[in-house]
């Protein structure tokens, strides 16, 4: 027998137009937020691109050897093996490693619930609405709150006990440089760290727990048996950051390295694993920019068409009296909104452009009147001439 259950609930259609109302006061709300957005977010762009294209020409490549004074309050880019002075530890379990940081990622055995729903517009613009709820044992790695469950009861998950973290190094060397967190909080690099077998003895002197352990698949597992999970159990495993060799861009302060404000905006503080050429770094940081602007734009377009869809959805309400007829409005809506999401978002993008790039952009427009000129022009010039009309018969010469 399936663990699940059904629920039919129904809207009339007065219910359906006080909630479209509803849609519509929340689609203005959003449609002005993405204008907001949109805006704000070419203003972002241009600032980043400056502040990189003003941080790559003051950069200064130094060596890791030693701390000049010279290049106090530089912008610097250095490259060196990173060393600690201590090991990582999760006294949790008694795991030891050598590191930058040791992430631990704890899953309990839990319930979930799902949901499918199907609606049918009935006539007279009411709505039926079926809905199957479906539960299942899963791992997840956060509590899963069973009270908030549609049926509750047989599904009730027991409070998670155990919770991932994170044990990294309070400082490290970089050479004749220490890096303190601001760093290397952005070193990345983490791999799957398997734990091996020979620090069972390690686990079980520091778990204090009632649940039976064991290490599987270079994990602890905590419950009778791994290979037939029980509601509750655990799955743990860990990831490694390791000691290796990063490159960084940022301010020299003393021995340390800070953000770089640079007069454009933005506070520089960048820094990749191995060894990195200032150059492509920043490369790789301005096309970060250009990646995340487009994907903000993509973002903001696609939540205008809602928005829009929202504003318009009480049409298709009113039409529902006839579903047909409510469907077919939905449709011519739905295009006119994604119309309307194009039209306002580009024209606010534009005028974004001229606002934060008036020179670049009345540049590209002088560039497409003349390109339109010139198209005119010529196909103005390559107009067949018209034929001359020959003289009639019995005309004079």
């Amino acid at each position: 027998m399936s663990d699940s259950f059904r629920e039919v609930s129904s809207v009339s259609w007065f219910g359906r137009i006080k909630r479209a109302v509803g849609g519509v006061i929340f689609g203005l709300l959003l449609i002005v937020l993405m204008v907001i957005g949109l805006f704000w977010n070419e203003g972002r762009a241009v600032q980043t691109a400056r502040s990189l294209a003003e941080g790559a020409g003051a950069v200064v490549s130094i060596g890791a050897d030693s701390v000049d004074a010279a290049n106090e309050g530089k912008l610097v880019h250095v490259s060196g093996p990173v060393t600690a002075g201590s090991g990582l530890a999760d006294p949790d379990f008694g795991i030891a490693a050598q590191g930058l940081r040791l992430s631990r990622t704890v899953e309990m055995y839990q319930w979930k619930e799902e949901s499918k729903s199907e609606t049918t517009k009935k006539l007279g613009g009411g709505e039926e609405t079926e809905t199957t709820y479906s539960y299942s044992k899963v791992w997840d790695d956060s509590q899963i709150d069973s009270s908030s469950f549609k049926k509750p009861d047989g599904h009730q998950n027991p409070p998670m006990a155990i919770h991932s973290r994170a044990f990294q190094i309070p400082d490290g060397k970089l050479v004749a440089f220490d890096l303190d967190r601001p760093v290397l909080d952005r070193i990345g690099g983490d791999k799957e760290f398997s734990i091996p077998s020979s620090q069972s003895a390690a686990v079980k002197a520091a778990y204090g727990g009632a649940k039976p352990f064991s290490i599987t698949d270079g994990k602890i597992y905590l419950g009778a048996d791994a290979t037939s999970p029980a509601l509750g159990d655990y799955r743990i495993g860990y990831e490694l950051a390791p000691l290796g060799v990063v490159s960084i861009v940022a301010r020299q302060a003393g021995s340390r390295f800070e953000p770089y404000q640079t007069q454009a905006g933005d506070a520089l503080l960048m820094v990749d694993t191995g060894e990195v050429p200032a150059d492509k770094m920043f490369a790789e940081a301005v096309s970060a920019n250009t990646l995340i602007t487009w994907l903000l734009r993509g973002a903001g377009l696609l939540l205008l068409t809602i928005g829009f869809a929202l504003f318009l959805s009480p049409i298709g309400v009113i039409l529902d009296v006839i579903p047909f007829l409510g469907s077919m409005a939905r449709m011519g809506t739905g295009i006119i909104a994604f119309f309307l999401a194009i039209l306002v978002g580009t024209t606010t993008i534009a005028i974004a452009w001229f606002w934060y790039r008036p020179v670049l952009a009345v540049g590209i427009l002088a560039a497409g009147v003349i390109a339109a000129a010139v198209v005119y022009y010529l196909g103005r010039s390559r107009k067949p001439a018209m034929p001359t009309a020959a003289p009639s018969p019995g005309t004079a010469a």
